[in-house]
């Protein structure tokens, strides 16, 4: 069981690295945090694969004020997204025409709802992202949704003073990814095992005929 956890963290990993990369090549806008990785690479010069990852390691520090602690997928989940985000970045092609632009789009919100079932399901710790919000939650007493657009629209504020493309992909991902994973998630989340119940063996027959 948990070889096939890992197997569907790392795909559900390389699936949404991808995701992140057509989004990027839809020229449409992108999710709220990529509008910020996206900013920063402009401002920087780094790769958008390079960034993702500082600010996945930079968010993970934010988790100490809030005593929230990491599992193996959370590690996996700070680097391995950028690195296949930018594998992704150089397979992908910029599309020109409109049509490809939109089909890129939608492909890019489907693939990512199936990798974030697919990473989520394999239960191996959440995403740095995912985590700040699910912490400040917890440690605050607000609802998740509130942490969560609280969370999202300063840096998708920040992100798009960056320079970062803000747009009808933007519209889409928030829309769309919420009911997609919820409809998604039970197909991917692996169970958990339970030990069986022992039978209890008396040691006299005459107990155990009783």
């Amino acid at each position: 069981m948990l070889t096939r956890r890992l197997l569907q963290l790392l795909i559900g990993l390389a699936m949404y690295g991808v995701s992140l990369a057509m989004f990027i090549r839809a020229s449409l806008g992108t999710a709220p945090w990529d509008v910020l990785h996206q900013g920063l690479t402009a401002k920087t010069g780094l790769s958008l694969g390079t960034v993702v990852i500082i600010v996945s390691f930079l968010v993970l520090l934010l988790w100490i004020p809030l005593r929230q602690w990491p599992g193996v997928g959370t590690l996996f989940n700070a680097v391995l997204v950028g690195v296949f985000a930018d594998i992704g970045l150089t397979l992908i092609p910029v599309f020109s025409h409109v049509g490809g632009q939109i089909g890129l789009l939608v492909g890019a919100v489907l693939l990512n709802g199936v990798a974030s079932a697919c990473y989520i399901g394999a239960r191996l710790g959440p995403g740095a992202r995912d985590g700040l919000m699910t912490g400040l939650a917890r440690r605050t007493g607000w609802p998740v949704r509130v942490c969560r657009t609280g969370i999202e629209v300063v840096v998708l504020g920040a992100g798009w003073l960056l320079g970062g493309s803000v747009g009808l992909g933007t519209v889409l991902y928030a829309l769309a990814i919420g009911p997609l994973v919820q409809l998604l998630l039970p197909r991917f989340t692996v169970p958990e095992v339970t030990e069986p119940a022992h039978p209890v063996v008396a040691a006299d027959p005459a107990v155990a005929a009783s």
